[in-house]
């Protein structure tokens, strides 16, 4: 197997305006490929300049990224893809958090914009392949086919994001930074040596269309604003008020606002999430403890696996990996943890691993609860 391909190709390097996807576009033409630059317009209405490390996608990413591109020698275009991020990526966010999920809105974008509607486009102009600046590695088999493995450095690794492409969409992917065993500051120093103006230009975090960081704002000016419902101890006692279910997450500890502490002085975490009747429900942290789930709107990153396996499950961006065992039943994925996790919440992405590989991802949508003691009683 080899990690990189042996011939030039025609690439289409997405360039945000951030040192990591400019350092990938440098190391994509520096290998020889036919490289050109587009930045993908996603904000309908874009400021004119970032807010620290939050948000993306203003006037003055696009302008980094031109001026990126002609530090590198490529031709750059800004292609405007902002009705189409709405619609498969903000619209969905809301949507879920209505229905009372937990979205990701980094994984729909991967799915939907930049390895579906980017490549599409790409693949009508006659380019081979998307390059990104994501820390993950596409393995090249003899036969021809293709894996997506994690990124060689653990701590940068993407690869969780990344685990909505499907065969074709790897097939035409390419991650120049996956394979790189070095930090941060050294793709900055990297960026600095190539004369890249982005070397010392923050990282984005957050979701990048909630420039604020007010997600809970966000959703109440989408959904019609305050909600005023009921905070509910696991017996359906009341123990609180919110402003709308919306705002909060299963596994959520602060920001409760609950008077009065529990019984016995421990903190409260929220369990469950109730749109129909908008209440909330709190206990205790070993509540939260989840033995098995199901998924649905499978995604393999190669052939769908047949019959029960076992794996490691990552179900968060940043989260470490855990075993399963999986299988897939009439278009669902059944998934049950050697030892219980928490904060598991409908409408994440779990991600199965074999190994380095990533074998696919699917939406939680059911969580099985370990069975307590004192909440049987």
């Amino acid at each position: 197997m080899t990690q990189t391909s042996q011939r030039p190709l025609r690439v289409l390097a997405a360039m945000s305006g951030g040192v990591d996807s400019a350092v990938a576009a440098a190391r994509a033409a520096e290998a020889g490929h036919d490289v050109t630059g587009v930045h993908l317009a996603l904000s309908a209405n874009p400021q004119s300049f970032r807010t620290g490390a939050r948000g993306c996608c203003t006037i003055e990413d696009s302008r980094d990224a031109r001026r990126a591109a002609d530090v590198i020698g490529i031709p750059f275009y800004v292609w405007d893809l902002a009705e189409r991020f709405r619609e498969d990526v903000v619209d969905d966010f809301v949507a879920e958090y209505e229905a009372g999920r937990t979205p990701n809105p980094c994984l729909r974008c991967n799915e939907k914009i930049k390895f579906a509607a980017l490549l599409d486009k790409a693949l009508a102009l006659g380019f081979d392949a998307v390059c990104t600046g994501h820390y993950a590695t596409v393995v090249f088999n003899e036969d021809g086919t293709r894996e997506l493995h994690r990124a060689s450095d653990m701590a940068k690794d993407q690869s969780y994001v990344l685990g909505v492409l499907d065969e074709k969409q790897l097939a035409h992917a390419m991650f120049p930074l996956g394979d790189t065993l070095t930090t941060k500051d050294e793709i900055r120093a990297e960026a600095e040596r190539r004369g890249l103006a982005v070397a010392k230009k923050p990282d984005s975090h957050d979701i990048c269309f909630i420039a604020d960081g007010d997600t809970q704002g966000f959703l109440a000016g989408r959904l019609g604003g305050p909600a005023e419902g009921d905070i509910l101890d696991e017996a359906g006692t009341k123990v609180g008020t919110h402003e709308g279910a919306f705002g909060f997450t299963i596994g959520q500890r602060k920001g409760l606002r609950i008077g009065h502490p529990a019984p016995d002085g421990k903190p409260r975490y929220v369990l469950d999430i109730s749109p129909v009747n908008n209440t909330v429900t709190v206990g205790p942290v070993e509540a939260l403890d989840v033995t098995a789930l199901t998924a649905i709107k499978p995604r393999w990153c190669g052939t769908a696996p047949a019959g029960p396996g076992t794996y490691t499950a990552q179900l968060r961006a940043h989260g470490g990996e855990t075993e399963v065992t999986a299988e897939l039943v009439d278009g669902t994925l059944s998934v049950t943890f050697t030892e219980p996790v928490r904060g598991v919440a409908p409408g994440q992405a779990v991600v199965l691993y074999d190994g380095t590989r990533v074998v696919g991802s699917a939406t939680i949508a059911t969580t099985v609860r370990k069975e307590r003691a004192s909440a049987a009683g």
